[in-house]
């Protein structure tokens, strides 16, 4: 059995996911210095996905489970935001019942999450009773249904997409400001990736892991990982749903491509070339993910091939993904040995 303490929570953990998110935060100053705002806008992405990278890592890294229904989650989230502002003009009625929809993420933020979590432990209730290929297969057919669901939705633009033309805002001060949506969007992450430190530092987060590790012995000495892994499962799909709100926000449009079943690929790869045996491990992968898909792009038309290679060279060269790069070059402390 491996040493779960590989995966513990430490100061040294804390101390480089706050570096990280003092490094993201300096974006803005540095584009405006630069006068490339666009900077701001590939800076918001990353934190976006940074977002959705550490939300899947809670059941990959730590939960030893390969979802790829993530990205149905994702979109659910971003429909709840698009289709809340689609009704700000207007109203659903039901009979003498007028509801009315919201661009304030105030309200539909938590809304997203609310949805996204429900369908998160419904899907997280049938597909947890397997494991192994049988698990993967389970969470991909539930990816296919929420993303053919998205194109089912004419009234919202189908296979075209959503287009979000109310004015965003944040209890009622308008966020639309690439500048200041890119410090509402890094703040949440921010929390985010607190409060998954402090959980998988928990009982909680103990018993997840050593069930991935050894579920037999976690039978063995009186608990049952299936609910714990349900909650696992539940909030990670509220986080991810959450990403999917804020990137439906930041673009305002929502479509079924990003609810297509790739796109749960691409956070795996996020959560994996970052490292899954650390909480702030999938914001690296995320902001390399991101960067070397724009660089290579730009290169060449044939970019994913040089793209699959880097990848994989990084993934079999450092096991422990970029965060074992970091511990490589990184000086150690004196007396101490490798």
């Amino acid at each position: 059995m491996a040493d779960i303490t590989a995966f513990s929570t430490s100061r040294k953990d804390a101390l480089a996911a706050v570096a990280l998110i003092a490094m993201l935060a300096l974006v803005p100053p540095a584009a405006w210095l630069l006068h490339d705002p666009f900077l701001v806008k590939v800076a918001t992405r990353i934190v976006i996905f940074s977002l959705a990278a550490i939300a899947i890592n809670l059941v990959l890294g730590y939960g030893g489970l390969v979802s790829l229904c993530h990205a149905g989650l994702f979109g659910i989230g971003g429909y709840v935001v698009g289709i809340a502002a689609f009704h700000v003009s207007e109203p659903i009625h039901l009979g003498p019942l007028v509801l009315g929809g919201s661009s304030d993420l105030a309200i539909t933020l938590p809304l997203a999450m609310l949805v996204s979590g429900l369908m998160a432990m419904a899907v997280g209730a049938i597909s947890l009773r397997t494991s192994g290929p049988y698990f993967i297969m389970i969470t991909l057919a539930f990816n296919q249904m929420f993303y053919y669901a998205a194109i089912a939705l004419q009234k919202y633009g189908g296979e075209d997409g959503l287009q979000i033309l109310s004015t965003i805002t944040l209890f009622g001060v308008d966020v639309g400001n690439r500048y200041r949506f890119y410090y509402v969007a890094l703040a949440v992450l921010a929390l985010a990736t607190l409060l998954l430190g402090r959980a998988i530092g928990s009982r909680f987060g103990l018993i997840l892991r050593a069930a991935a590790e050894n579920e037999t012995r976690v039978v063995v000495v009186g608990v049952q990982p299936w609910a714990y892994r349900l909650v696992a499962f539940t909030a990670s799909g509220v986080l991810t749903g959450l990403a999917g709100a804020l990137l439906a926000a930041s673009q305002q449009f929502i479509s079924p491509v990003d609810m297509a079943w790739d796109r749960s690929g691409d956070l795996v790869v996020m959560a994996v070339l970052g490292g899954i045996a650390t909480f702030w491990g999938p914001i690296l992968g995320a902001a390399t993910f991101i960067a070397l898909e724009l660089m290579l792009s730009s290169w060449t038309q044939h970019w994913q091939l040089v793209f699959g290679l880097i990848i994989l060279a990084i993934v079999v060269g450092l096991r422990g993904g970029l965060v074992d790069l970091l511990r490589l070059i990184m000086p150690k402390p004196a007396g101490k040995t490798t």
